[in-house]
This record gives C-alpha cells, structure tokens and sequence, in this order.
C-alpha cells in the first residue's frame, strides 16, 4: 500500500509539473494578449519566470515537508503536501493575470517538492535492501507518466473539443462559461483536471502504513532534535531565491526601467544571484544544521558526523543541480520549440498537436530511461552511472537541438532518446540519495539536496530566454524560436560536464545497507 500510494503520488506530481510546460504558451497567449503586441518577447520571459518560481517553491517544499516528514511522520506528511499541490494546479485555472498563475504554482510547488522527498523515505525504508534498484526505477517513471497523461489528456482535449462542448450544453453551462474553459486548447480545463490527485489523500489516510524505522527513530527520541523556529531560516531563504527570480524577472525592469535600460543591469544580476543563492542555500540547510547542533550535544551524533551530512547535502544538491538545470533549462522548452517548427509546415502537411506529440515523446522515453538507470546503477555502481547518464545526455540534447530544422518523425525520435537519457537521473536519485542520510534526517536531508538542485536549475533556466536573445542577433523576429533557440538549447547542455568531476566527491553505496 505504502509504494502503491507513493507510486500514484509521484505518477501525480509529474502531472503537475508537466503541465504547465504544455499548457503554457497558451495560457499566456491568452493572459498575454493586449501586452504581446508591444513586447513580442514578454511571452518567453514569463515562461521562463512561471518555470523558475515553480523550481523555488519545489526547492522550499522539499525542505518544510521533508522538515515535517522527519517530525511528525512520512504518511501525514504525505498526504499535506499532495493536497496543496492538487488544490493549487486545480485553482491555476482561474487565473486571469501571468503573475497569478506564478503566485499558485509556487504554492503548488511546494506539495510537489515536499511529496517527492516524503515518498521515497516512505518506501525506500519499508522495503528491503534488496529491492532499492527496482523501487528507484518505479518512483522515477511513475513521475514520468504522470507527464505523459499530459500530453495524452491534452491530446484528448484538443481532438474532442467539440464533444466536450456538447457534454457542457447538455450540462446546461452557459456559452461563456464553455468559451472561459475551452478556448486556448482548454489550458483553463487541463489546469482544472489537476484537483484530482487530492482523492489520493482518502486512500493514504486510511490504508498506508507508516515507516517503522522512522517510528523507531521518534521512540528513542530522534524526532525531539527538530525545533519549529528553524523554519524561519526557510521562509528567509525562499525570499532570498524569490528575489533572485524577481531581478531577472520582466517585473524588475518594468518596476525600474531607469536600471533596466541601462548597462549597469546585467552586472547587478550577477552579483544579486551570487548574494540571494549564498543566503538561500544559509537558510535552508538552517534547520538540519540545528538538529544536528542539538543532536551532537545531546551525546546522540559525533562532530565529524555532523561534518559528513552537511557535506553530503552539498553533493546531493549540486548532483541535483547538473540534471534538473538540462532538465528545465534545455529539454522541458521542447514542446515549445516543436510549436514553432510544426509552424513552418504547409497547412495541409500538418502535423497538427506538435507540442502533445512532443510532450509524449518525451515522456515515454523518460519511463524506459528511469527504470534502465535503475538497474545500470545496480549492476555498475552509482558513481560510473552519473557519469555516463552526464555523457549521454549532453550528447542527445547537443543532437536534438542542431540535428532538426522541422518537425517530424526524426524529430520526435531525438526527443524520445533526449528524455529517456536527461530523465533517467530521476530513477538514480532515489537510489542513491537516500543511502547518504540516516533515517532521522533522511526526509529532509534528502528534500533538501534534490530540491535545492532545482535553485540552481532555476536561476540557470532563467539564461535560456538571456541566450535566446543573445543567439537572435541579426536572426529574423518571426525565426528566434527556430534559429536563436536551439543554440540556447544546446548550449545549456554543457552543464552536463560539470556533473563528471563533481560525483567523484561523494560516496560509492552499491551493496551497502540503508543507513540506519
């Protein structure tokens, strides 16, 4: 029951992250509509903005519910944060301004991120030793399917819009409400659709079991170490990212065009985000670092212990940093680059649904690459897999990106293997970063290097728009997205490099118990 309600957490928490990279361009296009034709760039600047505060709240999530995860227990824990990203997405249909659909999807967020890192101590300590390889595998391809339910339920939507229509007259909804909810390929009822998940915190409630090992953790007083004042540290650390968000945000120059015009702006952005990540990262790694603090005076931790899960945290969160910033900084734009080049295609030719398409690319590919890494984990160890993940990835995206002017079936195969080898990190991370933790800080030692990873990813998604600019130098308006946009793409992908040297820092765990 435990792996069957994470399973169908994570399958739900990939719905809602793939959701708005899908749905996005025309929401705004929708939202977007009297301020696009004076900035025909403001679109993609917010696209990318609605991606990065998605990422903080993801970040800020992973750390107050894993902090919670670890005080008052995974399953309770579970079900709060799957019902504040499924109220949240739902709620992100009504939206009528860019910066609404911002402000809920940071607060979805933060279930998403919290429910990642509670799910996988939930079930990486109830099961086996033995079975880590194969559970790993099915958290990171449950979460992928959930990302292919988008696009399959856009599908769906777009080709049935008609019929949904004549279910909503035999309803008896109105016109307008029908248009509200339908125009934009039903962006409005996809959002919508994302309520549902909150039925999943019926079945957790009543039939998942807790962890054992974290309710022998709490009967010897492991849990007593947390203190609710540390959170301030995150809510300051969440606003230091935020704010590091806002400086590369449209707003900022809107709000002071006289700095934003002038060439004093980039260098302010630069040293803002090396000040707002040094505060962000002091903010959330605050209320481990207290719980250790009080955990080493009570006599229950040693001081070089202490020493070696700050500095595991540092590992996980910049391992985390390399695959989430190709991630959401080169392959989730994707479906909106594959809209551009199905744009250039003669009416007749089609193909119609490009960014669904796409999106199910994708998504498949993720599903198979998840359940291999897994496994290559198991047989070669954890270290040589993210290093040749790190080489594969930066190899598909480099050829995804300079390989296709057009949309096509050669197209949707470079997708399909760039999915499968970017997101096959998803089913490494629960493998490995459980093994670093013991149970009492597991959750959110764990919550804390995967979701920081996504601080990182979000101030490095925010360049795509920068480096799209940069590359669309003498390229016509109408062909940024077509020329301009796979050299940001591409470039981004060199991230990958990094992540060869920096695993070699941490431990190998092949064949070694779960910390106790």
């Amino acid at each position: 029951m435990a792996l069957v309600a994470a399973l169908l957490g994570w399958m739900f928490d990939g719905f809602e992250i793939g959701m708005f990279p899908l749905v996005g361009p025309a929401a705004l296009d929708d939202l977007l509509s009297a301020e696009l034709t004076s900035n025909a760039n403001l679109k993609g600047e917010w696209f990318g903005v609605i991606m990065s505060v998605f990422l903080i709240g993801a970040a800020t999530g992973g750390v107050l519910f894993g902090w919670l995860g670890d005080r008052i227990g995974r399953v309770r824990a579970m079900s709060l944060a799957i019902l504040t990203y499924a109220l949240f997405t739902g709620l992100c249909g009504f939206a009528a301004e860019a910066w609404h659909i911002a402000v809920l999807r940071f607060i979805a967020s933060l279930g998403m991120g919290g429910e990642w890192a509670l799910g996988v101590a939930l079930v990486t300590e109830i099961w086996p030793d033995r079975s880590r390889v194969f559970v790993a595998g099915l958290i990171g391809a449950a979460s992928n399917v959930g990302m292919l339910l988008v696009g399959l339920l856009s599908l769906v939507l777009v080709n049935f819009i008609s019929g949904v229509r004549e279910v909503f007259t035999a309803l008896g909804v109105s016109a307008a409400t029908q248009t509200y909810l339908l125009s934009g390929d039903g962006w409005r009822l996809l959002m919508i659709s994302g309520s549902l998940p909150a039925l999943l915190v019926f079945f957790i409630r009543l039939f998942v079991p807790e962890s054992h090992k974290w309710e022998a953790e709490r009967d010897r007083g492991g849990a007593s170490h947390w203190a609710t004042r540390d959170l301030l540290g995150v809510l300051i650390g969440c606003g230091s990212a935020a704010a590091v968000i806002f400086l590369w945000s449209p707003s900022f120059v809107e709000m002071f065009p006289s700095i934003g015009s002038g060439a004093g702006l980039f260098p302010l952005r630069i040293v803002g985000t090396a000040l707002g990540l040094s505060v962000t990262l002091a903010g959330y790694i605050f209320p481990v670092l207290r719980y250790l603090q009080r955990a080493e005076a009570a006599g229950a931790l040693l001081r070089a212990e202490r020493q070696r899960y700050l500095g595991r945290m540092l590992l996980g969160a910049a391992l985390a940093g390399v695959a989430l910033l190709g991630t959401w900084g080169s392959l989730q734009w994707a479906p909106k680059w594959a809209i551009a080049l199905a744009n250039q295609l003669p009416a007749e030719e089609g193909p119609y649904h490009a960014k669904e398409y796409t999106q199910i690319a994708m998504s498949l590919g993720a599903v198979v690459g998840t359940l291999v890494a897994a496994w290559v984990a198991g047989r070669i160890g954890r270290r040589w897999t993210y290093v040749l993940l790190c080489f594969v990835s930066f190899v598909s995206l480099i050829t995804m990106y300079q390989a296709n002017t057009t949309f096509g079936g050669w197209m949707l195969l470079s997708v399909f293997i760039a999915g499968g080898t970017t997101a096959a990190f998803y089913g490494w991370f629960p493998l490995y970063l459980p093994e670093l933790f013991p149970t009492s800080i597991r959750a959110t030692c764990q919550g804390f290097a995967y979701n920081f990873g996504r601080v990182l990813s979000a101030v490095g998604s925010l360049q795509t728009a920068t480096l799209t600019a940069y590359f669309a130098h003498g390229v016509a308006p109408g062909r940024v997205e077509i020329d301009a946009f796979p050299q940001a793409g591409a470039t981004l992908a060199g991230i990958y490099i990094l992540g060869v040297f920096i695993i070699w820092l941490g431990p190998e765990t092949k064949g070694k118990p779960l910390p106790a």
